[in-house]
């Protein structure tokens, strides 16, 4: 029986007091959010009226801008039909406004050179050469020369190929008697040592000038010509499967701003011809806030408006991600700042001295009070507390580490809150443990009693509080989400502390007399109480009965 009891209470011990421990010595602590280290917050609203489809995709791709930008633990939720983007901890104020706030522009830029590979010393992709790495992982990745390749001239039927060049029989190209847009005078000459490539920052990728940049694969870059459209002459996208191959479909807009314009571009980067001095490799680049998504070749001089598609290796999470790219690649609603609110690292230090003082002092009168009113057991009280607390560190740590959990002012007060709920537990235990004691029981005999009936009260108090966070959680947004999931958090770990710890320990120290009956912190005699004398029943006097 005692080992039974032992063990419960080593377990939470090691989880609490070992996982601190390791959290230390790993250097972890919690992500702070705005409000504890400073930063900018900014309040983005459609200038027009957006469905919820293109205010989430307005979100995305936001959310992956500010990724790019290097930020820990950045919170972006929409707010109705706002988005609310907070950014703790920025250094560069005015960039982060003006990536995360600006209408990004969906890009169709020239492929000039594949480079994926010159760092590794093979001399890159050069656009001369018949092997080229596809936009696609999975894409084929070897050419070869013209009218000897009938599969490929097949799968590549529906119009753009990803990532390889399409081997059509020999034809005479149809060409449109439109200049193509802006040619350079000359084409760059082509690089081939490591040193001139040089990635452009996002900063400087200008639509008028030739950039090098990503893709969205690992390794992968590319020189790219001066943009020759944007994403307004797309009409819409989507992702289809056609002879068990997933592909993106694609329809242009009509008039000069659509097809025509996607006609001149199709014409100077037809890959039987293409011009060598807009489009040299024959590939188009889809380019999305200086990521390159996808550079396909175009295997027709010209096409109609809705008789295009991109096909490769696709799977179909590819394949509908560049859908979605190409139908809401730019921001599918101008968006325009509500407000802009800075909060200096000043202040959040203040606010983070604030609530770390506010708690202490809490936990220094809970304990006292605990001493004064329930003598010994206020020492399970503190211990108890300490257990939670090194569970609570460790959880925050291991969250903000691996999942961005951001500790705000408002999960700080959530914290503090939940302090009280969970001396109350202690409290309902004692005081039915009291209640037992008076009844005339003694200590040892009446902990497991007194907590079978206390557990049920805590468990319920702990249920409903939890319930009341989760629907907090669910229906709120910004910092109350964050008061609510550590005001549940902490729900959650009273019931488990009370089980492992609580009632092991109380049941393991009323079998000690030091803690029961030593003066002025015993527990018996603060729990006991001088017990009512019952009168004894007097004797009654009868008549007896003569015989």
């Amino acid at each position: 029986m005692r080992r039974k009891i032992w063990l419960p209470l080593i377990f939470i011990m090691v989880v609490a007091y070992g996982g601190l421990a390791l959290t230390l010595i790993r250097g972890n602590s919690p992500e702070l959010g705005l409000d504890l280290q400073g930063g900018v917050s900014v309040v983005l609203a459609p200038t027009t009226d957006a469905s919820g489809e293109q205010l989430d995709q307005a979100l995305e791709i936001i959310r992956s801008r500010v990724d790019a930008l290097g930020v820990a633990e950045p919170e972006i939720t929409r707010q109705g039909d706002a988005i609310v983007v907070q950014l703790p901890g920025v250094k560069n104020r005015d960039r982060a406004l003006e990536l995360v706030g600006q209408t990004a522009e969906l890009r169709f830029r020239p492929v000039l050179q594949d480079l994926t590979g010159l760092e590794a010393g093979d001399g890159g992709g050069d656009a001369s050469t018949t092997t080229t790495a596809p936009a696609d992982p999975a894409a084929t990745t070897t050419t070869a020369p013209p009218a000897t390749d009938t599969t490929v001239a097949e799968e590549a039927a529906l119009g753009l190929v990803e990532g390889e060049s399409a081997a059509a029989p020999l034809q005479e190209p149809t060409t449109t008697t439109t200049a193509p847009p802006t040619p350079p005078t000359t084409a760059p000459a082509p690089l081939t040592d490591p040193s001139q490539v040089q990635e452009t920052p996002r900063e400087d990728d200008q639509a008028d000038a030739t950039v090098i940049l990503p893709g969205i694969e690992d390794d992968s870059l590319y020189q790219l010509g001066p943009t020759l459209a944007t994403g307004r002459i797309v009409k819409t996208a989507s992702a289809d499967i056609q002879n068990g191959q997933w592909l993106v479909a694609l329809e242009m807009r009509g008039g000069e701003d659509g097809i025509d314009k996607f006609n001149e571009i199709a014409a100077s980067c037809y890959d039987q011809a293409p011009d060598p001095q807009v489009c040299p490799s024959g590939r188009l680049a889809i380019v999305l806030d200086s990521v390159v998504q996808s550079a396909p070749s175009i295997n027709e001089p010209s096409y109609e408006a809705d008789q295009i598609s991109i096909s490769g290796s696709f799977s179909e999470s590819e394949a509908k991600d560049l859908a979605l790219v190409l139908r809401y690649g730019s921001l599918p609603v101008e968006l325009e700042r509500q407000s802009v609110q800075t909060v200096s690292a000043t202040l959040g230090d203040d606010s983070l001295r604030a609530g770390v003082i506010a708690g202490i002092v809490g936990l220094f009168l809970v304990a006292l009070y605990m001493l004064v009113y329930y003598r010994a057991l206020g020492l399970v009280v503190i211990v108890g507390l300490t257990v939670w607390a090194s569970l609570m560190y460790t959880i925050i740590s291991f969250l903000g580490e691996s999942q961005g959990l951001a500790l705000t002012l408002a999960g700080v007060t959530g914290i503090i809150v939940s302090i009280g709920v969970t001396v109350d537990s202690y409290v309902v235990y004692f005081e039915r443990l009291k209640d037992e004691v008076k009844a005339g029981r003694t200590l040892r005999s009446s902990t497991e009693r007194a907590f079978k009936r206390a557990f049920r009260t805590i468990l319920a108090a702990d249920t409903s509080a939890f319930i009341g966070a989760a629907v907090l959680w669910w229906l709120t947004v910004g910092s109350v989400r964050g008061f609510a999931f550590f005001l549940g958090l902490s729900t959650v770990l009273d019931v488990f502390v009370a089980w492992f710890f609580t009632r092991p320990t109380v049941t393991l120290l009323s079998r000690n007399r030091v803690f029961t009956d030593m003066p002025v912190l015993g527990v018996a005699r603060g729990l006991a109480a001088p017990a009512t004398a019952v009168p004894a029943e007097r004797p009654v006097a009868t008549a007896g009965v003569g015989r």
